[in-house]
Order: C-alpha cells, then sequence, then structure tokens
C-alpha cells in the first residue's frame, strides 16, 4: 500500500551546507521531518555541485514522518549573475545596464535549466533565459 502523503515544501538550500539551523530546521520541523536525516541526505546528494549554488527542493512529506526530495537546477538568475560575473542585477533594469550576456552564455543557461523549464524546444528556453536577463538590466548580445 502507498504511504499517505502529508503535504509538500519547497525550500532553496545553498548545496553541500544544509543544516539545522533557520530556515531549514523550523520549516521541517513544524512538519515533524527529521531535520538531521534530511540534512545528511541532502549534502550527499549535492556534494558533487559548487558549493553554496542555491538549490530549490521540493520535499515531499508522508504520514509516517517519512519524506522524499527532488532537486531542481539552481535559478537562471544565479546562472546570469555567475556568467556577467555580477553581484547583483541592475536597481533600475530598462534604464541602467547592468552589464551584457552573448547569446551563447544564453544558450549554455537555457541547456541546463532545459529541464526544469516550461519550453518546447532549446529556442523557447533561450527567450525564457533572456527575458530574465532584461529584468536584471543584462543586455543580450550577438
Amino acid at each position: 500500500m502507498a504511504k499517505k502523503v502529508a503535504g509538500q515544501l519547497k525550500l532553496q538550500v545553498p548545496a553541500g551546507s544544509a543544516n539545522p539551523s533557520p530556515p531549514i530546521g523550523p520549516a521541517l520541523g513544524q512538519r515533524g521531518i527529521n531535520i538531521m536525516e534530511f540534512c545528511k541526505a541532502f549534502n550527499a546528494a549535492s556534494q558533487e555541485m559548487e558549493k553554496g549554488m542555491p538549490i530549490p527542493v521540493i520535499i515531499t512529506y508522508f504520514q509516517d514522518k517519512s519524506f522524499t526530495f527532488v532537486m531542481k537546477q539552481p535559478p537562471v538568475s544565479y546562472f546570469l549573475k555567475r556568467e556577467a560575473k555580477l553581484k547583483s542585477g541592475s536597481k533600475t533594469p530598462g534604464r541602467a545596464s547592468a552589464g551584457k550576456i552573448t547569446s551563447e552564455q544564453v544558450r549554455k543557461i537555457a541547456e541546463a535549466k532545459m529541464s526544469d523549464l516550461n519550453a518546447a524546444d532549446i529556442e523557447g528556453a533561450m527567450r525564457m533565459v533572456e527575458g530574465s536577463a532584461r529584468a536584471m538590466g543584462l543586455e543580450v548580445t550577438g
């Protein structure tokens, strides 16, 4: 018989550094999820990734206090900032440019995020990434 799902929880956790301190501990604790068990499993699963990379995680927890989790790719804004070598986007997008990014870099980001995006093909994914770049105040060249 299948386990009865009690709910889902979405968190953004830095790769390789999940610990029971806030915001992770309280979010899991109030739902009855074993905090240390999640931290150990997440850190083991994300040890191959760049340390500190923000990883969206969807945790499905069951009535018997067990859980499963699915890790997604980091947000597009993280990839854009890394490719453009920026600390943050423009304070006034549309007026002031924060930097430039090439079409090749946009394609690389779109290919990395393709599994998480709601796009039929790579061109659609590239348009989504370009939209995010413009929202951050980046110019897409090439």
